[in-house]
């Protein structure tokens, strides 16, 4: 239930508000006070009510809300109505006046709109350009029967509240389907906000998960709302949560069992509604055993649990997902192309795909932003041969199959952008501390490295 903090003298006045707003909100009355100040400050409020005779410094109590508190709205009430006070209230940044006597069907809007455009502005600080995926599970390609399994649980995963964690390798389809959960939920009116916990570093993931305070470190030159703020009342997906650290997970585990956190350099306790998706690539259960992540986050993340499968375990997808891709790619580049040569869909059915949806899309997008006729030829597609061998060495024979072909790959990449790896996690369509960890994990060097960093 929505929390509102009301200064208000009359008694009168504070009755008519008990009556108006008691059912639907959680209302905290002040008549005044020198500890005003910490009482907001110390509760997160979602609306903030002030009658501008209640204060003797009215204007001076909304600019400290507005400069401390942005994301909070302010309704400011008066008995007098005179246009350069609801000029200035408006100026000073509230969202509303409302003169008295009160109009209970007046305050009710106002309120309910207040705290609406609140949750609004904190999904559009977040989600700024526009999304032009649209989540739903009739657009996933599942031919082949193990895919079909998947989709299905996921659609009765969808209806719960739970916490889904979902595994498989990178690239997989683990984020869009993490937003068709979302958007066939009773949540999908509300904020859907994704993070990659791979693609920050570690000092700055806390601030992005749970957001700071003013001043709470250098730099830190305004509030900021993090991650957990943003989903309130939605859903948030956490990908790749196996790279956070220790001291991140046992903040995370608070806040899905108590849903409740401090931003950093805060104190005070913010209590939030959010539905959590993770996902990840590592095989957690091994890094439990080598003491990098906590056996108790693990049992709480996993409580509704799916692998996805790679592309290479669901080959009947293949073409059709191909001709889909194509399909978007073709509008987005506003060409036309009709489709494949045989000899391309025939290599395309016929690869393993180690990078997964992901490299199957890169692999298309190139050759159509390529290819000048109406059908996608040969010479505008790299897809490595089984038997290719790259200039840095014949592959590790103690590899299994798809992990020489990974780490082909992976080489081959590196080769096309001059071994830098910022470009080559790119190419790929993984984050760079992806590549890096398969760099390590491979053993891949080269003399222009350093090291591997």
């Amino acid at each position: 239930m929505p929390s509102v903090f009301i200064l208000e003298k009359d008694s009168g006045a504070r009755r008519f508000l008990s009556d108006s707003l008691a059912g639907s909100y959680e209302l905290d009355f002040f008549s005044n006070g020198t500890t005003i100040k910490d009482v907001i400050y110390n509760r997160h409020y979602d609306l903030i009510i002030l009658d501008l005779p209640s204060q003797p410094e009215p204007f001076k109590l909304l600019r400290w809300i507005k400069s401390d508190l942005p994301y909070t709205p302010v309704i400011v009430t008066s008995r007098v109505e005179p246009a350069d006070i609801v000029v200035k209230t408006i100026k000073e940044g509230a969202s509303d006046f409302i003169a008295k006597p009160y109009s209970s069907d007046r305050v009710t809007h106002a309120v309910s709109q207040a705290i609406e455009e609140r949750s609004l502005k904190n999904e559009i600080d977040y989600l700024r350009r526009n999304q032009d995926v649209i989540y739903d599970f009739e657009k996933v390609v599942a031919e082949s029967a193990n895919m079909k399994g998947v989709i299905e649980t996921l659609k009765k995963f969808a209806q719960t509240d739970a916490t889904i964690m979902m595994t498989g390798e990178t690239g997989t389809g683990k984020s869009f389907l993490a937003g068709s959960i979302h958007f066939n939920s009773c949540r999908a009116k509300r904020p859907f906000v994704k993070i990659n916990c791979a693609n920050i570093p570690e000092t700055l993931l806390e601030s992005e998960l749970f957001g700071h305070e003013k001043g709470s470190f250098t730099g830190a030159d305004r509030l900021r709302i993090g991650r957990f703020e943003q989903a309130d009342g939605g859903t948030l997906f956490l990908d790749e949560i196996g790279e956070i650290s220790q001291s991140l997970q046992a903040k995370l585990l608070r806040i899905l069992e108590d849903k409740a956190f401090e931003r950093v350099g805060g104190n005070r306790t913010i209590h939030v509604d959010v539905r959590v998706i993770v996902a990840t690539n590592r095989d957690l259960e091994a890094l439990i055993e080598a003491g990098k992540f906590r056996e108790d986050l693990y049992y709480r993340i996993n409580i509704l649990s799916v692998g996805l499968p790679p592309l290479r375990e669901r080959k009947d997808c293949i073409e059709p997902m191909a001709q889909t891709m194509l399909a978007k790619i073709c509008r987005s580049l506003k060409k036309k192309i009709d489709g494949y040569s045989e000899t391309v869909m025939e290599r395309i059915k016929a690869y393993d795909w180690p990078g997964n949806i992901r490299q199957l899309s890169n692999v298309i997008e190139r050759a159509a932003i390529l290819q000048e006729g109406t059908i996608i030829r040969m010479d505008n597609v790299i897809i490595p041969t089984p038997k290719q061998k790259v200039a840095s060495g014949n592959l590790d024979q103690s590899l299994s199959p798809t992990q020489a072909s990974e780490k082909e790959l992976i080489l081959n990449a590196l080769e096309e952008s001059l071994w830098i790896q910022k470009d080559a996690a790119e190419k790929l369509g993984l984050s760079p501390r992806t590549l890096n960890y398969k760099i390590k994990k491979y053993n891949i060097t080269h003399p222009r490295w350093r090291k591997n960093k």
